[in-house]
Formats: C-alpha cells, structure tokens, sequence
C-alpha cells in the first residue's frame, strides 16, 4: 500500500511516525463509520498523540461502538496509530470535493483546548 500525506499532516507520537491517511483508511473500513479525520494533538509526554474525529452513522450506539471500533483497529494497525481519542460527530467531516481540511480540523481541537486550560 502506497500512502500520500502531506509531510506537515505527519503525526509523530512517542518516536512513532503516524500517517493519518493509514488510520482513516483503517477507520473507515468499520462498517459503521461514514468518515473519519485523523489528527495530532498535544501531549506532554510523546510529543503528539493521535485523534480521530469519527462521522457514525446514525442510530450508532456510542458506548458500544467505540469498544468494537478499537477491536477493528487492533487488526489493523500497530498499538501506537491506534487513536488515543474518538470524538463521534453526525455531521459530514469532507467537502463537496471530497476533501477534508486537517489543518482546520485540528485548529478548531486545539482552540477547544487552549478553553479548557
């Protein structure tokens, strides 16, 4: 499998170089999510940890879910590219292009951040 990110969208997590377009394409192999977004986050000991923002479908049970979506993970990516963080949304995280805006994504994550401190 060939991966296409964009350097700046890299993700290193504990030494561990994260490609998010392989998370997402993991995420979005589980039958019940729509899209996913793949994100770094601050963390004060591994540098970046890993964040996914999660389009469910809907009638999606969220405490079930997120278990059995860990479990589909463990087949398919190694312990560190699993997500730390699932935030569940309903709503399309892609434009009518197909596109996403990760820079977005995780500027809008981390001013939420910045709130909360």
């Amino acid at each position: 499998m060939h991966l296409a990110d964009r350097r700046t969208d890299l993700i290193v997590s504990g030494g561990v170089n994260v490609y998010p377009a392989e998370v997402e394409s993991a995420l979005e192999a589980h039958p019940e999510v729509q899209s996913a977004v793949v994100i770094g986050l601050p963390d004060d000991d591994l540098g970046q940890y890993v964040h996914a923002v999660v389009q469910v479908a809907p009638a999606t049970d969220p405490a079930r879910f997120e278990e059995g979506l860990r479990a589909h993970l463990r087949d398919h990516l190694a312990g560190p590219k699993i997500p730390r963080r699932f935030e569940l949304v309903d709503h399309p995280l892609r434009d009518d292009a197909g596109k996403v805006r990760r820079s977005a994504v995780r500027a809008q994550r981390l001013a939420a951040l910045e709130v909360t401190r």
